[in-house]
């Protein structure tokens, strides 16, 4: 049962149907179109357009398409072209005639773009729980390590020693942001495009706020020209997917560098790591190189998508078909990626004693300078001094600690005998103390920031 086609005189070819039909992945998203056929058969009861016996009857009859589907009863039939030809059509099998006044005032442009919505408004509270589980396991090691001191890497050359639990929290906040840009989404997807119609409105007095209520929106789409083809929703949501694969990337870059056995610093579980068909020895970080993988595939689906958008002028567009892969291809490469990743953070063993033997001395340069500007230097004259004395240590291959009270007072009179209390790694991490700092103490205040953010955030 075709929803059009009495304007024309044959049926559609073979090789166009095998083109233009998408119940292949808009079936997908069945129980939205039935959830959004049962409210609407609701708002056209409401508006006289149906009897409340036709509602009740076209109402139970979704209600049972929607246990076949569940029960994996549910046959498609050639003729359907999409998830709501194939709605329709069974609906009308069970309940008769009266099926077909479902679809007055409404068209597929207001119903996929209701359905998509709807999809996309539950596949983000999915993405948000598990990007929440991950949280948790970095708040859970980050606990354990605030004292734990390791390199610090800019342009991965050895910078200043930070906390572990620094190093973990860092990638903590980066996904606050991704799970408050999914946040922003869903308020964008929760707006009912339902009783647009195909671009003009519709002629009965449905009442769309009812609807909206019904359906869980939060709003309804002002504009309904608009209201059918904008994606804007689907573009966000993707691009909160894309940045969270770039953040997981990231995260993923650091755990196979600090797992090499040049780094040490990490070792992940066996259930999480695989090895080499030729050479015995080998422990390979997979799981990460995928997820490193994964976000070059999560910016192609947003690439594309903004590609296909680009062009087309107002109103609905059969191009609008192709929104529904990529949305569908991130939220599954994150439910597969997100779980693997929590639990590769939950058992994750650390290694402590290699991350303070990689501690080399030149790491505290900077506290050197500290050190003379806590004496009355200009900071600029200070960082000159020590840059002088990083030179002299590579000129003898020796640290700060072999070098003698009379070469650093060559170097500058303002330094005492107290200068090599100043060269210990605890300290130097221990006097960041700032808000957002890498001593224990400000890292234990920032968890305990994190663990209320936690608590408070919602979508």
């Amino acid at each position: 049962m075709a929803l059009w086609g009495g304007r024309f005189s044959q049926q559609p070819d073979d090789l166009l149907r095998k083109l233009n039909d998408s119940i292949g992945f808009d079936r997908r998203f069945y129980a939205e179109d039935i959830e959004g056929s049962i409210v609407y058969a609701g708002a056209l009861a409401r508006a006289g357009v149906l009897t409340p016996e036709e509602a009740q009857t076209i109402q139970a009859g979704l209600k049972q398409v929607r246990a076949e589907f569940e029960s994996g009863d549910f046959v498609l039939a050639e003729g359907d072209e999409d998830i709501h030809t194939a709605v329709e059509r069974r609906l009308t099998e069970i309940v008769g005639e009266v099926g077909g006044k479902l679809h007055t005032g409404r068209s597929r442009n207001d119903q996929v773009a209701t359905d998509f919505r709807l999809w996309v408004m539950r596949a983000i509270r999915y993405i948000d729980g598990l990007l929440a589980d991950m949280q948790t396991a970095l708040i859970a090691q980050s606990a354990e390590h605030t004292e734990t001191v390791m390199p610090g890497y800019t342009h991965l050359q050895p910078a200043q020693p930070i906390s572990t639990a620094h190093w973990l929290m860092s990638f903590f906040w980066m996904l606050t942001r991704d799970r408050q840009r999914l946040r922003d989404a869903y308020d964008r997807s929760a707006v009912l495009p339902l009783g647009s119609g195909a671009l003009a409105g519709s002629p009965f007095a449905v009442d769309r706020v009812w609807m909206a209520a019904e359906l869980g929106f939060r709003a309804i789409a002002e504009n309904s020209l608009d209201a059918v083809s904008d994606r804007d929703f689907v573009t966000d949501t993707l691009y909160a997917l894309t940045m969270t694969g770039v953040h997981l990337s990231r995260f993923a870059e650091d755990l196979i560098l600090y797992s090499n056995p040049a780094f040490g610093f990490v070792t992940l579980d066996d259930r999480y790591s695989t090895g080499s068909s030729l050479m015995p020895q080998k422990r390979n970080a997979d799981p990460m190189e995928l997820a490193r993988a994964k976000s070059g595939r999560l910016v192609g689906l947003l690439t594309g998508l903004l590609t296909t958008l680009k062009g087309l002028p107002s109103g609905y567009n059969k191009d609008l078909q192709e929104d529904k892969e990529p949305i569908f291809a991130g939220v599954d490469t994150l439910s597969d990626l997100l779980p693997v990743l929590t639990a590769i953070i939950s058992t994750l063993k650390l290694n402590p004693q290699r991350m303070r033997d990689s501690l080399g001395g030149e790491l505290l340069a900077t506290e050197l300078a500290d050190y003379l500007v806590d004496k009355g230097l200009p900071f600029r004259q200070a960082h000159h001094v020590i840059g002088g004395i990083v030179h002299l240590c590579a000129e003898r291959a020796c640290s700060f600690n072999d070098l003698s009270l009379q070469d650093y007072q060559a170097a500058h009179p303002s330094f005492g005998a107290d200068v090599f209390e100043w060269l210990d790694f605890d300290r130097a991490m221990g006097r960041r103390v700032a808000d957002g700092g890498t001593a224990p103490v400000a890292v234990r205040q920032q968890i305990d920031r994190a663990r209320a953010w936690m608590r408070d955030f919602s979508v």
